[in-house]
Protein backbone atom coordinates (compact mmCIF):
# COMPACT_ATOMS: atom_id res chain seq x y z
CA UNK A 1 0.00 0.00 0.00
CA UNK A 2 1.28 3.55 -0.59
CA UNK A 3 1.96 6.05 1.66
CA UNK A 4 -1.11 8.39 0.21
CA UNK A 5 -3.58 5.66 0.90
CA UNK A 6 -1.89 5.36 4.42
CA UNK A 7 -1.41 8.24 5.53
CA UNK A 8 -5.72 9.18 4.27
CA UNK A 9 -6.32 5.63 6.73
CA UNK A 10 -4.58 7.27 9.80
CA UNK A 11 -6.35 10.60 9.14
CA UNK A 12 -9.75 8.94 9.06
CA UNK A 13 -8.89 7.25 12.41
CA UNK A 14 -7.82 10.59 14.18
CA UNK A 15 -4.20 10.28 13.71
CA UNK A 16 -1.98 12.97 12.68
CA UNK A 17 0.31 11.00 10.13
CA UNK A 18 3.13 14.05 9.87
CA UNK A 19 6.68 12.84 8.99
CA UNK A 20 6.22 9.14 10.71
CA UNK A 21 8.00 6.56 8.43
CA UNK A 22 5.53 4.13 6.99
CA UNK A 23 6.17 1.04 9.21
CA UNK A 24 5.82 3.16 12.05
CA UNK A 25 2.36 4.90 11.05
CA UNK A 26 1.04 1.18 10.61
CA UNK A 27 1.91 0.56 14.00
CA UNK A 28 -0.37 3.71 15.08
CA UNK A 29 -3.08 2.16 13.10
CA UNK A 30 -3.11 -0.68 14.62
CA UNK A 31 -3.08 0.01 17.68
CA UNK A 32 -5.63 2.57 17.19
CA UNK A 33 -7.35 -0.34 16.00
CA UNK A 34 -7.18 -2.49 19.37
CA UNK A 35 -4.70 -4.76 17.57
CA UNK A 36 -1.10 -5.59 17.91
CA UNK A 37 1.23 -3.29 16.50
CA UNK A 38 3.05 -6.07 14.52
CA UNK A 39 4.05 -4.88 11.06
CA UNK A 40 6.95 -5.98 9.98
CA UNK A 41 7.95 -7.51 13.19
CA UNK A 42 8.96 -10.77 11.85
CA UNK A 43 5.78 -12.51 13.20
CA UNK A 44 3.65 -12.61 10.09
CA UNK A 45 4.00 -16.43 9.64
CA UNK A 46 2.74 -16.84 13.45
CA UNK A 47 0.61 -14.03 13.77
CA UNK A 48 -2.87 -15.97 12.11
CA UNK A 49 -4.24 -12.63 10.66
CA UNK A 50 -4.75 -13.82 7.52
CA UNK A 51 -7.09 -10.98 7.01
CA UNK A 52 -4.81 -7.78 8.14
CA UNK A 53 -5.06 -5.39 5.90
CA UNK A 54 -1.21 -4.68 6.27
CA UNK A 55 -0.63 -8.59 5.63
CA UNK A 56 0.34 -8.28 2.04
CA UNK A 57 3.18 -5.40 3.02
CA UNK A 58 3.89 -7.29 5.81
CA UNK A 59 5.35 -11.00 4.42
Amino acid sequence: MKMEEIRKIAQEKGIVPGKSRKADLIRKIQRSEGNNDCFESGQADRCGQTKCLWREDCV
